[in-house]
């Protein structure tokens, strides 16, 4: 999950003004794991986009936004996923959109930081707090600079009103209320707009 989007405070490079940087959804995986009878079931979003932006002197002007679509949500499980898909959980036709909008960065201890923002998901928004990680910052072997990092959350998906659950016969129920958000992200700088034409 999100929102994954999520995404920042994770640079350690390239001077001293803030960069805006693309997230690479290519080597990036918005991803989760949900409790599910005795285990536990991993799965992602397929569909995303966002952007962050940097400057290592300045963590207070660190930002990130992301948009990722609920409808790509993949556990391996086509029925599964249709179900996630449903009014049961995410409800992807009346609510299409799942967003992150980051509202400060604190806690900057090395490569080690906290990223609060609102997530928006099932049509409701919610603070959230993710823990970073930042894997490394530089150039890849073609010259291309890449920024990695990690970031984690637990969150309730009941403060969502995502709420549809089963009781089991042994006790318990079908589905877990913590969900562990785990994003894997690489971000590549933005590419500059191209000039309108006249």
């Amino acid at each position: 999950m999100l929102i994954l989007t999520a995404a920042l405070a994770a640079l350690a490079a390239a001077g001293a003004r803030a960069e805006v940087y693309e997230l690479d959804t290519a080597h990036t995986v918005v991803g989760f794991k949900a409790a599910h009878i005795f285990g536990k079931v991993p799965g992602r979003f397929t569909k995303f986009s966002g952007t962050f932006t940097y400057d290592p002197k300045n963590p207070q002007s660190w930002s990130a936004q992301a948009d990722i679509d609920p409808a790509s949500i993949n556990t391996d499980t086509p029925k599964r996923d249709a179900h996630l898909k449903s009014a049961d959980f995410f409800d992807v036709v009346k609510c299409p959109a799942m967003t992150f909008k980051s509202t400060k960065v604190t806690d900057v201890k090395g490569n080690h930081a906290k990223l609060h923002g609102d997530l928006t998901m099932h049509c409701v928004t919610k603070p959230v707090v993710l823990d970073l990680e930042i894997d490394g910052v530089g150039k890849d072997p073609w010259g291309n600079v890449e920024a990695s990092f990690t970031a984690t959350a637990t969150v309730n998906r009941k403060d969502w009103g995502i709420n549809w659950n089963k009781a089991l016969d042994s006790g318990g129920v079908l589905v877990g209320d913590e969900i562990a958000i785990e994003l894997d992200v690489t971000g590549t700088p933005k590419k500059a707009d191209a000039p309108a034409k006249n």
